[in-house]
């Protein structure tokens, strides 16, 4: 009998880039080999770069056989969530058995690139469609201020990683770079971005910008006029894919869904957690939703000592 409800799988999720995703969540809650200002998911609760079977492998495996089953309609497959998926030590196992059992789907990769530098990691994404890492500083200070790495890891290690990662991956590669205004936005920064970028190859450079609470208060969002200044300093096939795009076109995106967290917010502010935890949607697509709303002025945020709690906006 098909499942309900799953552990390790959430959505479809309505993804500007990828359209209608399958979320599959390969670590525990937050645990990151980096704590970035600007995660949506809140602080990293635990910051590590080593590898380990963070999920039951067999469960997730089970819960892909049963959801897949019916053959939905998805244009992704999609390792993400509220950590690193790269983590988990036998990603390549769950490549393995998606390309053998599910193999007409395309699969993705969300990552932010910190461990492309081991050989055994490039071996198990090779059969990966879409890999989209990000790089969001060159200078190791700012690599420091922005990302926030577990101590093992530098600015170098990633580049490295990425680089070693084209020469090895066939698939396509979209590098996202998030601008934080006064970090990483300075000219120096953005040469220093361009010639790395040469030296990576991606398909494609996406920018992207805030547009949901962060986990510092302080960090802001990138006008779109500065974001299209730092697009025309970058060499290559570079794209926008901050706010100024809506995801309720897409087809996985759920009225209900939007209609639900109103009703709930117009009861009590709420944190992305708090509607997570009430919905039992899983984080990422809470985010999703949120993000629409924030962007048509219906909610807002008030920041408050226990986080970031959302409020309907009084008219």
């Amino acid at each position: 009998m098909k499942k309900t409800s799953y552990k390790y799988l959430f959505g479809p999720v309505p993804s500007r880039r990828l359209g209608i995703s399958l979320g599959v969540d390969l670590v525990t809650h937050k645990t990151c080999s980096l704590n970035c200002i600007y995660c949506e998911c809140g602080a990293t609760t635990h910051l590590t770069s080593e590898r380990n079977e963070y999920v039951p492998t067999h469960i997730v495996l089970d819960e892909l056989d049963d959801f897949l089953s019916n053959k939905p309609h998805l244009d992704y497959i999609t390792f993400s969530g509220s950590g690193e998926p790269t983590l988990h030590s036998r990603l390549g196992d769950v490549v393995a058995h998606l390309k053998r059992f599910h193999g007409h789907y395309r699969i993705a990769l969300l990552t932010n690139g910190t461990l492309f530098s081991q050989k055994k990691l490039l071996d198990e994404v090779k059969e990966i469609d879409l890999i989209i890492p990000s790089l969001d500083a060159v200078s190791e200070d700012v690599f420091q201020k922005i990302n926030r790495p577990a101590k093992e890891l530098s600015s170098n290690d990633l580049i490295n990683g990425l680089i070693d990662l084209r020469k090895s991956f066939t698939g396509n590669i979209w590098l996202e770079v998030f601008i934080v205004p006064g970090i990483n936005d300075s000219e120096s920064e953005i040469l220093k971005f361009n010639e790395v970028i040469k030296q990576i190859k991606p398909d494609k450079v996406q920018l992207n910008t805030l547009d949901r609470p962060a986990t510092e208060s302080w960090v802001q969002a990138s006008s779109l006029e500065e974001i299209k200044s730092i697009a025309s300093k970058l060499e290559g096939n570079v794209e926008i894919i901050a706010r100024f795009k809506s995801r309720e076109m897409i087809d996985s995106y759920n009225i209900d869904i939007q209609e639900s967290i109103i009703r709930i917010l117009k009861r009590r502010p709420c944190t992305a957690q708090d509607l997570s935890s009430v919905t039992g949607l899983h984080l990422n697509e809470i985010n999703k939703y949120i993000e629409t709303l924030l962007n048509k002025n219906i909610i807002q945020v008030e920041r408050l000592s226990r986080g970031n709690f959302l409020k309907i906006v009084e008219k």
